[in-house]
């Protein structure tokens, strides 16, 4: 029997009876041994990618928090403790930055939870039979026994979406995530790294932030999009697959959901007879994907045929998306070098990226605090 996924309409944070009536619903949607109660320890893993305040549409609105942490509370739920570890240096000083910086302290503050600033990670175990034998992960999430992912719904120009199983992209501390992107630097094996991550992490509950969601060269890059939708469930591949729906992405060309559906995870789309609410909610909308998108992965085999078929490598590498760094935004701080996983740019006043190692993650645009790396591709390419 297929997991509910509940989506229901919310105009905007400022609804808090709207916000609160669909953080409720989804929680009620959980059947009975699944519910928190007094004896819960909980962990809340919101997206907080980077220090942006809630408006800029990149990391979880702190108003969905207080809904989660509202339907915790009237369940009996007081051991609750926010974390995340965010892309760079993990230390207790950029953490507690961190939080001050996307609203969450401030509402730790007014709801009297606890933000995780410790910094230490243990070592797991993979999922059986998956890809990845070990995981280092936050140490919360380990010691943990209910944990609640809650994602923001954005696009991501490596990955095409980020939602709900990539935001646990966020349990892997700091500048370790680096060394995954070196080791499966091909989006294939990356989302079968991230659906072993999954299988690892075992959130109990999904709510996806798309109140305002962000399109376009995302996840930190793009443009705030008001899309006024909660989304939740116990399965966050639903979630992700209903997401997808409503952003006019094809699954199949999500990594981590690509690698669902090879693995029996999730089903191809997005099964309607899931959904609990208004058919119309999960309709397409018009939606800015990234540059990177248009032409999926940079599998040009599929399009050029004949002669030019010998020159494939050397046209891939030329013509894929790429970073870019403009350097009258650039500000020399060094976030993109302390990122990349094959340190391949050097700080000379501002960035520079060297093309020839470059693996096309964008791990430097995703952190660059000032939007000064942007997403190349050739204009011939955009629409293959």
């Amino acid at each position: 029997m297929l997991s509910p996924v509940v989506v229901r309409p919310v105009a905007s944070y400022e609804d808090t009876a709207a916000l609160d009536t669909a953080v409720e619903t989804v929680f009620a949607a959980l059947p009975a041994e699944r519910q928190p109660g007094p004896a819960s320890r909980v962990l809340l893993k919101p997206n907080l990618l980077a220090r942006h305040t809630p408006d800029k549409a990149v990391t979880t609105h702190p108003a969905l928090l207080r809904a989660v942490v509202g339907a915790l509370r009237r369940r009996g739920a007081t051991d609750i403790l926010l974390a995340d570890s965010p892309g760079g240096l993990y230390n207790p000083a950029r953490m507690r930055a961190l939080y001050e910086g996307t609203g969450m302290a401030a509402l730790a503050k007014e709801l009297d939870i606890a933000l995780y600033s410790d910094c230490k990670s243990v070592t797991v175990p993979g999922p059986q039979g998956g890809l990845v034998r070990q995981f280092e992960l936050i140490e919360p999430v380990a010691q943990r026994d209910y944990i609640i992912d809650l994602p923001k719904l954005k696009t991501h120009v490596m990955t095409g979406a980020s939602l709900s199983v990539k935001n646990l992209f966020g349990c892997i501390p700091g500048l370790k995530k680096a060394e995954w992107h070196t080791r499966f630097p091909d989006k294939e094996r990356f989302g079968e790294m991230l659906a072993d991550l999954y299988r690892t992490v075992k959130p109990a509950l999904t709510i996806l932030d798309g109140v305002v969601a962000m399109e376009g060269d995302g996840p930190s890059g793009g443009s705030p999009r008001p899309l006024g939708l909660v989304l939740g469930g116990a399965d966050p591949f639903l979630v992700d697959l209903a997401a997808c729906r409503v952003m006019g992405i094809e699954p199949a060309r999500v990594p981590y959901l690509a690698a669902g559906i090879r693995q029996g995870l999730c089903p191809e789309s997005f099964p309607m007879e899931a959904l609990d609410g208004e058919a119309a909610l999960l309709a397409p909308v018009p939606f800015r994907l990234p540059a990177s998108y248009g032409a999926g992965d940079t599998d040009f085999a599929r399009h050029v045929r004949g002669p030019l078929a010998w020159v494939l490598p050397r046209l891939e590498r030329w013509a894929a998306p790429h970073p870019v760094v403009d350097r009258t935004k650039c500000i020399g701080c060094g976030r993109c070098a302390e990122i990349c996983p094959r340190h391949t740019i050097e700080l000379k006043g501002v960035a520079r990226i060297r093309p020839e190692n470059c693996i096309r993650c964008f791990c430097c645009h995703e952190m660059c605090p000032v939007q000064a790396i942007q997403v190349k591709r050739l204009p011939l390419f955009r629409h293959l």
